[in-house]
């Protein structure tokens, strides 16, 4: 199975509702308990979550300005969820990464693809980035349209997003 990331919108009030009640995160997570079906509005990126993380920072982990905040970045929200807490970004720093992600060509992640550094760094999923070479970043850049599109969408709104990894 492995482990996906996954993004959800959040109107302000909803993000007030869940900082006053981190206990009700599951809930929102997954509120059909039946099938685990996610929030309305929210995307996965499937396993690309660490390897674009890497392409837009050209780390494993962190990364400055906003282009570190959209997968990993944020606040943590709630208790550890197998995969460590939920995070969340306000409605400001959702309007900051739309403006960076909208502004950084598919052609700049590509020439930052590195599938030995990938490797070599864990980039999760681990010793496929110089297995797959081309496919590995096609894979990644596919999901990255996705989280353009979200990121704009949001920002548009004026939403908040909240990030987990499942």
């Amino acid at each position: 199975m492995g482990m996906i990331a996954c993004l959800a919108p959040l109107t302000a009030e909803q993000l007030e509702t869940l900082r006053g009640d981190p206990d009700s995160l599951q809930e929102f997570i997954f509120p059909d308990e039946d099938t685990y079906a996610p929030p309305k509005g929210s995307i996965d990126l499937d396993k690309s979550w660490h390897g674009m993380h890497y392409l837009l920072t050209g780390t494993a982990d962190g990364g400055e300005g906003p282009l570190g905040l959209p997968i990993i970045g944020g606040e943590e929200l709630g208790e550890d969820m197998g995969v460590g807490p939920a995070r969340f970004l306000t409605p400001q720093q959702v309007g900051e990464v739309s403006a960076a992600l909208s502004g950084l060509a598919e052609a700049a992640l590509a020439a930052r693809y590195d599938p030995q550094d990938m490797d070599a760094q864990q980039i999760y999923p681990s010793g496929i980035w110089e297995r797959d070479g081309a496919q590995g970043l096609d894979y990644v850049l596919h999901y990255y349209r996705k989280l353009v599109a979200f990121y704009a969408g949001a920002a548009q709104r004026g939403d908040a997003v909240l990030l987990w990894i499942a």
